[in-house]
C-alpha cells in the first residue's frame, strides 16, 4: 500500500470535457478559457478573473498590475513556498518577512502590526503584504486590511491552497479585503487544471493590466493603444508581458472540476473530523480552526508536541517506510541558501522555525478512502506507543 499525502481525482466527465476541446478547433486560445473564468469568480463572487499557466506566474503579474518594481519591498510569510516570495524579486523589488501566529500557522497580524509601526516611522512601509492562507485556513483579512488603510499598502491574498473556503461569510477569493487573489490548480491542489493558476480582483483596471502581462502585453482594445487602429489585423505590445496563458485543454478540466468543488470541500472536513477524533489522545498538536474562518483543508499538518517520546524525523520516516508518503509544507522561506544570501538568518523568525521542526502533513484529498485513513491512524497510533 502507497498512499501519497495529496491525489488529483480525475473522472471520467474530466476526460470527456477535455477530449471535447481536443475535437474541437481551439486547443491553446479558445472559448473555455473564458468560461472557466466565469466560473471561478461566480463562484468566488469577485468581478474579474484572470487564468494563467500557475499560481506563480498569477503572483508576479498580480505584482506588476500594482506596479511593484525596483525599490519597493513586499512583505508575506515565511512559512509558504518560494514562490511566493519570488515572485516580488522577479519584479526587481526586495522580499521581507513576518512572523506566523503559533495557532494558525498564517502571518501573526501582531508580529505585522508591531513591523509596520516600526516601517512606518523609517519609512519603509512594503508595497505589498501577501498573507498566505496555508492550509486552506483563512488569514484574519479584515484585521490586514484594516492595517492596510492604516499604513497605505496593497493585499494580494495567496489562497493557492484556499479555493472553497470561506472567511467571515464570504468565499475565499471576493477580495472584500484585498486588491488580488491568487489561486492554484497544481495537480494536489483542491481543483486541478494539470498546472495553473487564477489572479481575482473587484477592480476592472488591474484585471485589464493582469491580462495584459499574461499575454506578451499585448492588446487589440483600440483605447489602449497609442495609435489608431490600421486594420482588423492590428494589434499593440503596450507592456512589457509574458507568455503566462493557459490553455483551452486546461480550462476544460478546471470548469469539469469546479462542478464538485463544494463536494471536495465537505469530504475534505469529514477527513478532518475523523483524524480530530481518532489522534486527539496522542501528543500532536492538532489543526486549530479560527472562528472567522472555514478552512479548505488543503492539507491536515500535524505538529509533533515536545512531550512526545518519538522524535519528529523518526514519525516521518516511519510513515514513509509504512507506505504513507507524508511531507512537511514549509521548510521556511528565510532559511533557505538563496534568501541566506541575502541577509537572511536562522533564528529571524521563530514561531516558523518551531513549526517546521514539529509539522507533518497526512494525507488529505478526497478520494482517501476510510480503510485508507484508518491505516493511517493505526499505524501513527503504532508509532506513538
Amino acid at each position: 500500500m502507497m498512499i501519497p499525502y495529496g491525489r488529483q481525482d480525475i473522472q471520467d466527465s474530466d476526460i470527456e470535457a477535455v477530449l471535447a476541446v481536443l475535437k474541437s478547433d481551439h486547443l491553446t486560445q479558445g472559448p473555455i478559457i473564458p468560461n472557466f473564468e466565469n466560473a471561478v469568480k461566480r463562484y468566488c463572487k469577485s468581478k474579474h478573473a484572470v487564468a494563467v499557466n500557475s499560481a506563480t506566474s498569477a503572483l508576479h503579474i498580480s505584482l506588476l498590475a500594482l506596479g511593484v518594481g525596483e525599490g519597493d519591498c513586499v512583505w508575506t510569510s515565511p512559512n509558504t513556498f518560494v514562490a511566493t516570495a519570488n515572485s516580488a524579486l522577479y519584479c526587481g523589488a526586495d522580499v521581507d518577512f513576518v512572523d506566523i501566529d503559533p495557532h494558525t500557522y498564517n502571518i501573526s497580524v501582531q508580529a505585522l502590526s508591531a513591523k509596520l509601526e516600526t516601517a512606518a516611522q523609517n519609512g519603509s512601509v512594503p508595497k505589498v503584504v501577501i498573507p498566505v492562507h496555508l492550509t486552506g485556513q483563512p488569514c484574519d483579512m479584515h484585521a490586514i486590511y484594516a492595517l492596510s488603510v492604516k499604513y497605505g499598502f496593497y493585499i494580494v491574498e495567496d489562497a493557492s491552497h484556499a479555493i472553497g473556503g470561506r472567511y467571515l461569510n464570504g468565499s475565499i477569493g471576493n477580495c472584500e479585503f484585498s486588491d488580488i487573489t491568487v489561486f492554484s490548480f497544481h495537480p494536489v491542489k483542491i481543483v486541478t487544471t494539470g498546472e495553473g493558476g487564477m489572479a481575482l480582483t473587484n477592480d476592472s483596471k488591474l484585471a485589464q493590466r493582469l491580462q495584459l502581462f499574461r499575454s506578451h502585453g499585448v492588446t487589440r482594445d483600440p483605447d489602449l493603444m497609442t495609435r489608431e487602429v490600421e486594420g482588423p489585423w492590428y494589434y499593440q505590445q503596450v507592456e512589457l508581458g509574458y507568455n503566462y496563458r493557459m490553455t483551452d485543454l486546461q480550462a476544460a478540466l478546471g470548469l469539469s472540476q469546479m462542478e464538485r468543488l463544494d463536494d471536495y470541500i465537505k469530504r475534505r472536513h469529514a477527513i478532518a473530523e475523523c483524524y480530530n477524533n481518532e489522534l486527539e489522545n496522542i501528543p500532536f498538536k492538532l489543526p486549530q480552526q479560527m472562528e472567522f474562518g472555514y478552512s479548505a483543508y488543503h492539507l491536515y499538518v500535524i505538529r509533533v508536541n515536545s512531550a512526545a517520546k518519538v522524535a519528529h524525523k523518526a514519525i516521518f520516516e516511519e510513515l514513509r517506510e509504512n507506505g504513507i508518503m507524508v511531507n512537511l509544507h514549509y521548510i521556511p522561506v528565510h532559511t533557505q541558501p538563496y534568501y541566506q544570501k541575502l541577509g537572511f538568518r536562522v533564528g529571524d523568525y521563530p514561531e516558523a522555525e518551531a513549526y517546521y521542526r514539529e509539522a507533518i502533513s497526512l494525507p488529505m484529498y478526497p478520494t482517501l478512502s476510510d480503510d485508507e485513513q484508518g491505516y493511517v491512524i493505526r499505524t501513527l497510533q503504532k508509532i506513538m506507543a
